[in-house]
């Protein structure tokens, strides 16, 4: 039965082209059966997001000319607390892939047990083609307009694909303006300077190095003399290989936009991160030979850490992937098909909602502190993360043992009895 026969679709969507929405159905679908009865009378909830905002974004450019931008926020759940997720600039963004984001953003943080919804942000543009003075003109209008729905107690966002402090204080000062007085818990992931907090750039590669040694002791694996390979090498893929390296390992293959890389003996991760903060991708780095794309999966490793876009792994690539481990540092990286395959293979799954938590939960760690206004060192940060991140594996892990599922389910199991529970003692109002 497709997706469509299954579920009532909102108009605004294609039933014949559900996109990341439809992979998110799917994994609901599928935890489904493994929820208590009478948690199962709430689950449509789960399949519906709360709120959807679609805004116009005009902006005047630089040569005088006005350009429009389409921007969306979507709040998926708010029953565990106030929606949470991030902002991304892209050109290929769409409504689907907001609202999988932000469903995806509610599970992962009931899975790791931050007391959050989901929320997620997007604006159709390609930053590259702004200049610094637009793409502020443009963050500042789209704060605005999202403005209604977005608050420290209510809907908190933070950084994404292609934005980063600079946005998050952009962001912050025009919520502050249009308030009255400053409010730095409306974002996380802002400047230090700005109530930031300290470990908050790594965070995200720092919780998927921690989930990745955990999932390697249940396996029996040793992460010293491990071979990792790296699809996208920004804040996440590079800070994970950076610390696979400093543990052992050695980074042999990487993938990013610009293309594919391979050095079996190891590939220098601060050199590869500075050659990609000069040109901007992998492509021409010397410490290793290029690929073809499509060889990239197929090369022996380990880890496999995918840290790019959604929708990297599928049915037609499953198949030649050579690894121990998947620990998924972006959000739906693997499709439900793909996941089967490699189940079926033998290769060991961690989840995006697992493996990629530490941002959301050191961003949680910075509304705290800014609530509080008293800040903790780094190394409190690193350790209260790394605590979290084990015990929310090991939660989830258990799960999956006990009702031998894959690890993905487990989590979905584990977040969605916790988000439903929520719902089901407070109830329908009115």
């Amino acid at each position: 039965m497709s997706i469509e026969q299954q579920h009532v679709l909102p108009s605004y969507l294609r039933a014949d082209d559900l996109g990341p929405w439809g992979i998110y159905l799917q994994q609901v679908d599928r935890v489904t059966p493994y929820l208590d009865s009478h948690l199962q009378r709430w689950v449509e909830t789960l399949k519906r997001p709360k709120r959807i905002l679609i805004v116009d974004v005009p902006i005047q450019l630089d040569d005088g000319t006005v350009r429009h931008f389409e921007g969306y926020r979507v709040q998926h759940n708010t029953s565990r607390g106030p929606g949470k997720g991030g902002l991304r600039y892209h050109q290929d963004v769409t409504l689907s892939e907001v609202m999988a984001l932000a469903g995806w953003m509610s599970i992962k943080n009931a899975a790791v047990n931050v007391p959050y919804g989901g929320a997620k942000g997007g604006v159709r543009v390609d930053p590259r083609t702004l200049s610094r003075s637009e793409l502020e003109r443009m963050t500042r209008r789209y704060t605005s307009e999202i403005n209604i729905i977005i608050g420290p107690n209510s809907d908190i966002p933070a950084p994404d694909v292609n934005t980063n402090d600079q946005v998050m204080a952009w962001m912050m000062d025009t919520y502050s303006m249009n308030l009255g007085h400053s409010s730095t818990g409306v974002v996380t992931g802002k400047p230090i300077s700005l109530g930031g907090s300290l470990g908050r750039r790594e965070a995200t590669g720092r919780g998927v190095y921690v989930v990745a040694c955990e999932a390697a002791r249940q396996s029996g694996l040793e992460v010293e003399g491990a071979r990792v390979a790296v699809q996208g090498f920004g804040n996440v893929g590079g800070t994970a290989a950076r610390l696979f390296v400093d543990g052992g390992a050695k980074v042999v293959t990487v993938q990013d936009h610009t293309g594919s890389i391979m050095n079996l003996a190891g590939i220098d991760a601060a050199g590869l991160a500075k050659h990609v903060a000069e040109f901007g991708g992998v492509a021409g780095f010397h410490g290793a030979e290029k690929i073809a794309d499509e060889d990239f999966w197929a090369i022996e490793t380990e880890f496999l850490i995918p840290a790019a876009l959604e929708g990297q792994i599928t049915a037609a690539n499953a198949t030649k992937i050579r690894t121990k481990i998947v620990v998924e540092g972006a959000n739906g990286p693997t499709t439900p098909e793909a996941d089967d395959i490699l189940r079926a293979n033998g290769v060991l799954v961690i989840p995006d909602v697992v493996a990629n938590a530490g941002g959301v939960t050191v961003s949680y760690f910075e509304w705290v502190q800014d609530f509080s206004s008293f800040f903790w060192t780094e190394t409190e940060i690193n350790e209260r993360l790394e605590r979290v991140m084990r015990e929310a594996f090991a939660a989830v892990w258990h799960v999956s043992q006990e009702k031998k599922v894959s690890v993905r389910t487990a989590a979905f199991i584990v977040a969605c009895t916790r988000i439903l529970t929520a719902r089901d003692v407070r109830g329908l109002y009115p």
